[in-house]
């Protein structure tokens, strides 16, 4: 089953190498919570990653019914990994050769994030829980043992890079960063070594626009002064939450017509880059007289160039993930054997607690210094004399032998014979 594993495990996703930016944001699921809940019904386990070039659902089930469930909820357009090839992709997503800036750290947050949503939401369970444990710890793992991460590497230093790339120079610039969340922070710490004249940070909790700009020596912005700032800006980066646009086509227009002297024959240019997830922009601004318009899809460009900077690293990891799998399926396998030895120890917990009340009764007595001994060397007995065979279930599963391990629980609680099969 799976390629050697004893649970099934699948994913769908889409990101970037497949979809464009309006394809993800049609296929991104604005309610996490509703999207769990109604997975959850249908799966043991289910997990949703969604980041700004990316939406992964991994399940506990058969690939084919989690694409008719994708399908009913009008996804069509992903690509279904299974078995191992689910284990390979999450250990690679971990790892970031499969993001878009290959190498960048974001994605162990995200996972890490999107486990605890799902454990919020009741969609975690053991196989879920070690799948993406498992991926984090090996992602920080290569992290320590290659150099895929080294300089800076995320989507907030290519937005600051192809700034760069648009305008010449950053040097005596005025950039403003709307968002002040994580991708927000990555954006001003690649700025800071540019030499800007100004940068302005904005948000819709002024507090936190406070603090962030305090860090970096920036100027705090209110939201209510979002576009006579954009006005003085050359560049905006715009890498909010919010489920809406927050750059409007109307008031960028109106704000535009002051970034116009009176002998220009039009306003002076103003580059902004949106990567945000959902889009922070009104697509239809490309369109206002002097703004320039760019969003995640244009930082394909470096991510190939990034791509290919790291090329031999993610050779070195992908022959890393090679050497985890075995592992891999050894825990999922050592977890799937849970269910057999909870049977195991269901039955012998029966005994052991009908035969305590006998011996208290052939005691004659209602001390309770008394009847907690006999209860602790009731369960201590069993605990020993279930030890072996619980390992020998344990060490069959990680072979992929459920089977042999249901026949020693079988023989011990059934009294049923054990044949065992011939391994050559």
């Amino acid at each position: 089953m799976n390629d050697g594993l004893l649970v099934p495990i699948a994913i769908a996703g889409l990101d970037h190498h497949s979809a464009n930016l309006n394809d993800l944001e049609e296929f991104r699921f604005n309610d996490e919570e509703e999207f769990i809940r109604q997975a959850r019904s249908r799966y043991k386990g289910v997990l949703l990653i969604q980041t700004c070039n990316r939406v992964e659902v991994l399940v506990q089930g058969e690939p084919d019914d989690l694409a008719r469930f994708m399908q009913s909820l009008g996804r069509n357009q992903f690509t279904i990994h299974h078995g191992m090839g689910a284990l390979r992709h999450l250990l690679g997503l971990a790892a970031g050769i499969n993001s878009m800036i290959v190498g960048e750290d974001q994605i162990l947050g995200q996972m890490r994030e999107a486990l605890l949503t799902s454990t919020e939401h009741g969609g975690n369970n053991q196989i879920i829980d070690i799948c993406i444990n498992t991926a984090i710890h090996f992602g920080v793992a290569v992290r320590q043992k290659t150099q895929i991460n080294r300089g800076s590497v995320s989507i907030g230093s290519a937005a600051v890079k192809l700034a760069e790339d648009l305008i010449g120079t950053l040097k005596k610039r005025h950039i403003l960063i709307i968002g002040t969340g994580e991708m927000g922070r990555l954006v001003t710490k690649a700025l800071q070594e540019k030499d800007l004249t100004a940068i302005y940070v904005t948000n819709r909790t002024h507090q936190r626009a406070v603090e962030l700009a305090d860090e970096i020596g920036g100027k705090a912005v209110t939201f209510k002064d979002l576009y006579p700032y954009v006005i003085l800006s050359d560049v905006v980066i715009s890498c909010t939450a919010a489920p809406h646009a927050v750059i409007r086509h109307t008031e960028l227009e109106k704000a535009m017509q002051g970034r116009t002297w009176p002998l220009d024959s039009g306003p002076k240019p103003l580059v902004i880059i949106d990567i945000a997830q959902p889009r922070d922009t009104e697509m239809t601004i490309k369109e206002i007289p002097g703004v320039h318009l760019y969003t995640i899809d244009d930082l394909r460009t470096i991510s190939e160039e990034n791509m290919l900077a790291r090329q031999n690293e993610a050779e070195t990891i992908r022959s890393l993930i090679e050497m985890e799998i075995g592992n891999f399926i050894q825990k999922i396998n050592r977890a799937a054997a849970n269910d057999t030895i909870a049977a195991l120890h269901t039955w012998a917990e029966a005994i052991r607690i009908r035969e305590r009340d006998r011996a208290i009764n052939r005691l004659k007595t209602t001390d309770p210094r008394t009847v907690q001994i006999v209860d602790d060397v009731t369960r201590v007995l069993t605990k020993k004399i279930l030890a072996d065979a619980t390992m020998a279930v344990r060490v069959s599963a990680e072979r992929c032998d459920l089977e042999t391990a249901t026949m020693i629980v079988d023989a011990i609680t059934k009294g049923e014979k054990v044949c065992f099969r011939r391994h050559d």
